[in-house]
Order: structure tokens, then sequence, then C-alpha cells
């Protein structure tokens, strides 16, 4: 079983008010780590020193792109909290033509490149306009075959379109550059908010089963919205995803 982090966009609204406050919540309800794309003014070694404390290891780390001029900041970052890889995205306008996701896939490449003599990886995670078909291939196919050094942080609930693509086969066929999930639940219906992981439609038991697990490093739960109290959801996913024996929270 691999560990479980919580992406804290899905606590920003808490977050805002007391970041310190949500990290010792999150570390309460069990889960190993958390991924996070800023510090909200904090003194990045004072958080490292909390998650320490808190027994919270740092999954990855989300930004744009490296380029040459971003660079040793995002080493230094990723140094200081034991990161392997930097993930991102890509404008959404991007992916409408074929000759966008070229652009996007030639950034991504770029990225990992430099990133690669530091011991990092760049990794691209999805929403669901990265899964439209272009002829029979999925947008999201043909980005990371043209940027064959980037992982995929698989969004597995966007990865569904809201249910027209089979998300375990689609995992399946590119595990290997699979070594993070994020792992989120839903009714799979287009604007309609999230639920906590195992209360919705999606076969979270399947997505897990067919990531490689020699490739596969953590299980990131992250939810845009929810109609419930989100806290209570972020407590229900890393409960379900433990009591079925998918993951494991902080040993």
């Amino acid at each position: 079983m691999k560990p479980i982090s919580l992406q804290l966009y899905t606590v920003r609204e808490l977050a805002a008010d007391d970041f310190v406050g949500v990290l010792r919540k999150v570390a309460g309800l069990g889960y190993a780590g958390v991924e996070f794309g800023g510090l909200r003014d904090h003194d990045p070694a004072e958080i490292k020193k909390l998650l320490d404390d808190l027994g919270l290891a740092v999954s990855s780390l989300h930004g744009p792109p490296a380029t040459e001029d971003s660079l040793g900041r995002i080493v230094d970052y990723a140094k200081l909290f034991g990161v392997g890889v930097l993930v991102g995205g890509y404008r959404r306008d991007a992916w409408q033509t074929l000759d966008g996701i070229k652009e996007a896939a030639d950034a991504c490449q770029k990225s990992a490149e430099l990133l690669g003599p530091h011991g990092l990886r760049q990794a691209y995670h999805n929403h669901w306009w990265e899964m439209a078909d272009f002829d029979g291939t999925l947008g999201l196919e043909h980005f990371l075959a043209a940027a064959p050094d980037v992982d995929t942080q698989l969004d597995v609930y966007w990865a569904s379109n809201f249910g027209a693509v089979d998300v375990p086969a689609f995992l399946g066929k590119w595990a290997s550059r699979a070594s993070t999930l994020h792992v989120k639940d839903g009714p799979l219906v287009e604007g309609e908010p999230h639920t906590a992981v195992g209360a919705g439609k999606m076969d979270i038991p399947a997505v897990v089963a067919a990531a490689d697990e020699s490739v596969l490093r953590w299980l990131i739960v992250e939810l845009d919205h929810c109609a419930t109290d989100m806290m209570q959801a972020v407590a229900d996913s890393i409960d379900y995803l433990t009591s079925n024996g998918l993951g494991r929270g902080r040993t």
C-alpha cells in the first residue's frame, strides 16, 4: 500500500485563515503527507520544521514548469522539503488543437530536462479537457508521447471526463509514467460538487489496482468542491482508503 497525502487546495478556504492549524488537523486525521503549491507567506524553514514535528512528508510540489530563471528556486524548495517531483498544468486553451498540445509538451519536456540533473522529475496534472478525443487518441496521450521524460500525475476523476474514459484502462496503459495519483470522487456530472473518496461513482479500487506498484509513490486526495463539510470529507476519504486496504496513513 502506498502512503496517502492531501492536496491542500482541498482545504484552501480553511488554510487561508489558519495554514498552520490546517496542517495540524491533517496530521491528526492520519495523513502521511501533504502537497502544496505555496506556503501562504510562511517561512519555508519554519513550515519544514512543523511538518517534521507533525510527521508529515511533502509528496510533491505544484507549480509552473521550470524555466532557466525559476530552476534555482524550485531546486532549493525541493531540497528543503525532500521532494522529487514538480507537478504542474498548462493553459487550457492550448488543449484545443494538436499544435497547442505540442506546445504544452515542449514546455514540460524542457522542464523535465532542466530538473533531471538535480534528481527531480516533472509531472503533469490533468483536468477533463486534456481527455478530449483527437481522431481516436486522447489529448493527454498525444502529450505524453511528445514529452517522454514527463510523468503523469493522473487526476483520476477528471481523467474519466465524466464517464467518457475508462480510467483503469487508461492508467494501465500509462502506469510506467504514473508516480502519483490524484484521488477524487463524485457523481460524474459536470458542474456538480465532488464527494468524499468512496462516496461517489468512481471505481477507486479498480483505479488503484491499475497502477504499477513499482512506480506509484503516493495516493493524493484532492477535492475541488464538496456539498458536505470539507474537513469531514477529507477525514472520510482517508478512512475509506485505509479501511479498504488501498493506501496507508502515517505510521
